[in-house]
């Protein structure tokens, strides 16, 4: 049985102003018109594959549920990290859970195909081939990797120098950190080296074996934090006190450097991990000049350009090599070839406090969106927008009353004691410290404009009572 593991970590923040804490660049669609999360999960069929399992940031846990229901795909699980502690500890996490869903069938020992949620593969055909040669070597036994097939010096990936060949795919000579250019331009001269994808398969059990071996703190904590863990909904909450002592550390090199069972299989398949606005320029298609453009965007005289807008007329005179990105909260303008700095900004925004790193202006939740028009002193304009069926938690506000117009789209509102509909162009007023809830009953999208009014405007200027997405307590 073939279970693929995906895994959904990371905040991407060299792709900043799109990818942010709480909405990163695996949830954004960037090269594609699905998000690279589906994308990832798409180019599967055809596998003869299980449901995915998936490991994600618990804040990112209803982003990726609905992603995936989207495509009608239910997951065999989806795993919720505590804390974020690099690739080895993740992929052990989610090998014991495929044991354990894999217990009751014929194939207790079910091959693990990990891949990251944020690549890009042109040639799927070519993906799921080396797929296949890869399995008949994990069935021996051995722990793949796929390495892709190097044709330009990139400063930016590790490299995996191959070994002797046995069956179509290579031993694994030696992992190599990302190098400087001259080294980088050796390696790919030399046609022995390949770019590190951060893809593997191999056997739930093969894995944990040798991570017991040569990572024992992981395995341990690993073993005892999902022998813990428990439901929520549809999800899996890993323990998070006995997951926190647990190592950080990659795959690399926690078992795959020092195992003398490691493969790479070479990758041909038009593979990009866009780590960068200039990787995701390469990654897209561009015209004539050269550019990429996305969005509502007028260019003139420019050439090798990135350029994009998200809420408004982007208009370009006269560049070169240029990434301009546009969002509802922020502009970034950088030259390509220093577009690596733009994590650097990012600190930056979290030393001085702002939100702009975490959120953007438009908040994901279980129930739908909602989007922060205006605000001033004691007022605040948002434009909610409720899928079909969503429903806010029951809660009250101690410092805000709230106004709420129905756009479009019908509304079942509760008010105290009162539980009423509001139609297209209707609308209500709830005091301050009244009970209230705003649910969906139709098949369509509901479309509220919410004026908020008071001393205080905060998010966590919220007391759930009842939610049916398990946030009682919180403000997310």
């Amino acid at each position: 049985m073939l279970v693929p593991v995906i895994l959904s970590g990371g905040a991407g923040t060299r792709l900043w102003p799109l990818s942010r804490e709480l909405h990163p660049k695996q949830l954004l669609a960037l090269a594609a018109k699905q998000t690279m999360l589906q994308e990832t999960a798409v180019r599967l069929d055809g596998l003869d594959a299980a449901p995915p399992l998936l490991v994600c940031n618990d804040a990112h846990r209803f982003l990726v549920a609905e992603q995936l229901r989207q495509l009608e795909i239910k997951p065999a699980a989806i795993l919720l990290e505590p804390f974020g502690r690099n690739t080895a500890p993740a992929i052990a996490l989610a090998a014991h859970a495929a044991l354990r869903l894999a217990s009751a069938t014929a194939e207790p020992d079910p091959v693990l195909l990990v891949l990251p949620a944020d690549h890009v593969i042109r040639d799927v055909a070519a993906f799921q081939a080396a797929v296949r040669t890869a399995l008949a070597i994990v069935h021996q036994g051995g722990l793949a990797t796929f390495g892709i097939v190097a044709r330009t010096a990139q400063t930016g990936y590790g490299y995996i120098r191959r070994g002797a060949a046995i069956g179509g795919v290579h031993r694994i000579d030696k992992f190599v950190e990302k190098p400087s250019l001259e080294r980088a331009q050796a390696f790919v001269d030399s046609g022995e080296y390949y770019w590190n994808s951060g893809m593997f398969m191999f056997h739930a059990r093969r894995y944990l074996e040798e991570l017991e071996r040569w990572a024992p703190a992981i395995s341990q904590v690993c073993r005892t934090a999902s022998e813990a863990a428990t439901s929520d909904l549809d999800f899996i909450r890993i323990d998070a006190k006995s997951f926190e002592a647990c190592p950080s550390d990659s795959i690399d090199y926690a078992v795959m450097e020092k195992t003398g069972d490691a493969v790479v299989v070479p990758l041909d398949a038009g593979w990009s991990d866009v780590g960068s606005w200039s990787a995701l320029h390469e990654a897209s298609a561009a015209d004539e000049h050269g550019n990429v453009v996305r969005g509502d965007v007028l260019i003139e005289d420019s050439s090798g350009c990135y350029l994009y807008s998200e809420s408004r007329l982007v208009a370009a005179v006269g560049l070169e090599d240029t990434v301009v990105v546009e969002t509802k909260d922020a502009v970034l303008v950088s030259p390509r070839s220093r577009v690596n700095d733009v994590k650097k900004l990012v600190g930056r925004l979290k030393e001085l406090g702002r939100y702009e790193h975490s959120l953007h202006r438009e908040v994901f939740r279980p129930w739908g969106s909602y989007d922060s028009l205006e605000n001033g002193q004691r007022f605040q304009v948002k434009s909610l927008k409720v899928k079909p069926e969503g429903q806010l938690s029951l809660q009250l506000h101690h410092h805000r009353a709230e106004h709420w117009i129905v756009v479009s789209g019908t509304a079942r509102i509760t008010r105290g004691e009162e539980v009423f509909l509001l139609e297209e162009n209707q609308s209500t007023y709830i005091p301050l410290g009244v009970k209230h809830r705003i649910e969906n009953p139709g098949k369509i999208p509901l479309h509220i404009i919410e004026v908020q009014s008071g001393a205080y405007l905060g998010e966590d200027d919220i007391v759930r009572f009842k939610d049916r997405y398990g946030r009682e307590g919180s403000t997310g």
